[in-house]
C-alpha cells in the first residue's frame, strides 16, 4: 500500500506497481501507457498519486535539476543518486532509468552501468539510446536478464551529429531507418522503445508493424502510450518549450508570484505575524525579563 496521502487529506490510496508483463502486453490490451520524466523526490510523489503507470528517471534532469545546457553532463553518480531519490518518492511506481551519455558504449560498461541503476538505484528498468548499431548492446544486456528498453528518432546523446535539436524521419529513406532501428531493438528482446521528434504519421506506421508497444514526445498520437517531462508540463522549467510540450500549469508563476508576496511582506515587517510565530507563558516570560535585567546589572 502506498504510503502517501491523496489530495485533500485522505486515506492512502492503494497502488499496484505496474509490471514488464503488463507494460509488454499493453500492445495487445490496448492501453495507452502514461509514462512521466521525473527527477527528484517530490515529482515521483506527484507522479504516484495521479496515478502514471511508468515513472521515468531521465538524463535531462542534468538540465532541469542542474542547470547544464545539454544530457550530456549527466554521470552516473548523478543518475544513481537521483534514482533514489525517485524511488523514494513512488515505491509502488514502476521506475525506468535512461543511462547516460556514453554509460553504455561497450557491453561491459553497459552491464556494469545498467547493473548500478537495478541495485543501487532501484529503477525497475533501463534505457538506454540507439537501434542497429546498438542492438549488441541491448542484447547483452536482456541475455543478462535486465528490463531494457530504448530510444530512437531525435537520440539527444547524439544530437550533435543531427546538426542540433532537429525532427527526424521526414524523408522515406530517413523513415525507413527509423523502422529498420525500430526492429533492432526489438529483435535484441527490448520490451518496449520510444519515439522522439518523428512525424506522427511515421511514428504510427512503424507502431503498426512492432510486436512491442512503442510510447511517443514529439511523435502523435499513433504510439501506445505518451511521454513528457513533469517539470515542462507543469510550467516549472521555463528556460524554453519543446513544440511537442503542452502546459497543464504554470507552476513558475505561481511560485515567483508567492515568494514576491514572501519578499513584501518581510521588507514590511508584517511576517511572520502572531499566527506563524510561537507563544510563551506571560509569567515564564516576565520571569525570563527580569533574569536578563538582572544579568545587566552585575
Amino acid at each position: 500500500m502506498s504510503k502517501e496521502k491523496e489530495a485533500g487529506g485522505a486515506a492512502p490510496a492503494k497502488r499496484e506497481k505496474r509490471t514488464i508483463t503488463e507494460i509488454r502486453d499493453s500492445k495487445k490490451t490496448g492501453e495507452k501507457m502514461v509514462y512521466m520524466s521525473v527527477p527528484d523526490y517530490t515529482s515521483a510523489q506527484w507522479a504516484e498519486m495521479a496515478g502514471v503507470d511508468v515513472a521515468v528517471l531521465g538524463d535531462s534532469l542534468a538540465m532541469i535539476a542542474h542547470g547544464h545546457k545539454s544530457t550530456v553532463p549527466a554521470t552516473m553518480d548523478m543518475m544513481v543518486m537521483h534514482a533514489q531519490a525517485v524511488r523514494r518518492g513512488a515505491p509502488n511506481t514502476f521506475v525506468l532509468g535512461c543511462m547516460p551519455y556514453q554509460s553504455y558504449n561497450t557491453i561491459d560498461r553497459a552491464l556494469v552501468n545498467a547493473t548500478r541503476f537495478m541495485q543501487d538505484g532501484l529503477s525497475d528498468a533501463v534505457k538506454p539510446q540507439g537501434g542497429k548499431s546498438q542492438a549488441h548492446i541491448l542484447k547483452a544486456l536482456v541475455d543478462a536478464g535486465i528490463p531494457t528498453a530504448s530510444h530512437i528518432g531525435l537520440t539527444p546523446h547524439t544530437v550533435a551529429m543531427f546538426g542540433g535539436f532537429k525532427i527526424q524521419g521526414r524523408t522515406a529513406d530517413a523513415a525507413m531507418k527509423i523502422l529498420e532501428d525500430a526492429f533492432a531493438i526489438q529483435d535484441a528482446g527490448c520490451f518496449m522503445l520510444e519515439f522522439e521528434a518523428v512525424p506522427a504519421k511515421i511514428a504510427r506506421l512503424i507502431s503498426e508493424q512492432l510486436e512491442i508497444p512503442t510510447i511517443g514526445i514529439g511523435a502523435g498520437v499513433g504510439t501506445d502510450g505518451q511521454i513528457l517531462l513533469c517539470y515542462d508540463l507543469l510550467g516549472v522549467f521555463t528556460d524554453f518549450k519543446p513544440k511537442f510540450t503542452k502546459r497543464y500549469a504554470k507552476l513558475t508563476e505561481v511560485a515567483v508570484a508567492g515568494i514576491k508576496e514572501y519578499v513584501k511582506e518581510v521588507k514590511e515587517g508584517s511576517f511572520p505575524d502572531d499566527e506563524h510565530s510561537y507563544s510563551i507563558n506571560d509569567a515564564e516570560y516576565e520571569k525570563f525579563a527580569s533574569m536578563v535585567s538582572k544579568r545587566r546589572q552585575i
